[in-house]
């Protein structure tokens, strides 16, 4: 079996490395220090296995994954100091979370569980899983309560940010700026996979690169042509496009 490491630490790249020397069954291809090139050697190399990391400074592993287009697909194994995505709640066979720091002891019951199933079964089951997993992490915001904090990576620090101290949120390339009261905060994620996030009741995505926070709306907007904007309590001005008019609207009672 072909396996493939992808995390931006070098520490963590490593330990797999060694706890894997012991394992006949699995050699190790590739190591990838980052999404993009995770993607290419994927793709070119078409491994059996792939130790993903979550969190990356260029973009996170479900971004990798979406820019996969090898057939079969490989066996993933998220590896992540972060257990925000609803972690623990996948527990399928075809694919396993190890939670930064991990025994070894729970590194080889994933290599186990992995080393018995098919390669018919891993065709089978790799798309239904990694559809529930979006899925379900797509709808922890209805369960999750108010105690819910956005982790905002500054640094060497992580910020739980209040997701009712944010006003809006805008693209900006790869990255989404995050704006509250005092601060903006930088993010490497997709304002499509943020608003899966927040509370669907509070938050809108009225724009492509725009998610406004509806309780910090001062004002609707009517332009030419039966557009509209936003401007929001700090009179920043955000557009409405055509797409999300009508969802945006009727969020809004109108």
């Amino acid at each position: 079996m072909k396996a493939l490491i992808v995390d931006d630490e070098i520490l963590a790249r490593k330990r797999i490395l060694n706890l894997l020397t012991s394992v006949d069954k699995i050699t190790v291809i590739e190591e990838c220090s980052n999404g993009k090139t995770a993607i290419e050697r994927i793709n070119k190399l078409k491994p059996d296995l792939l130790f993903l990391d979550i969190n990356m400074k260029d973009m996170n592993g479900f971004e990798v994954l979406q820019n996969v287009n090898i057939s079969p697909k490989p066996i993933v194994v998220f590896v992540t100091a972060y257990d925000h995505y609803a972690l623990k709640a996948f527990d399928f066979e075809a694919f396993d979370f190890l939670l930064k720091p991990y025994r070894d002891d729970r590194f080889y019951r994933t290599i186990d569980k992995l080393l018995k199933l098919s390669q018919p079964e891993i065709d089978q089951n790799f798309e239904k899983k990694m559809q529930e997993f979006f899925k379900l992490n797509a709808q922890k915001n209805e369960s999750q309560n108010s105690s819910f904090r956005l982790p905002v990576k500054q640094g060497h620090r992580t910020i739980l940010l209040d997701p009712s101290e944010i006003k809006y949120i805008c693209a900006s390339g790869y990255y989404a700026e995050i704006f509250t009261e005092d601060k903006k905060y930088l993010l490497r994620e997709s304002l499509k996979n943020l608003i899966k996030l927040l509370d669907k009741k509070k938050f809108c995505r009225v724009h492509r690169s725009a998610i406004v926070n509806i309780d910090y709306i001062k004002e609707i907007v009517h332009s030419d042509y039966s557009e509209i904007d936003v401007r929001m309590k700090d009179n920043k001005l955000i557009r409405v496009s055509k797409s999300n008019k009508k969802d945006f609207l009727h969020q809004l009672g109108m």
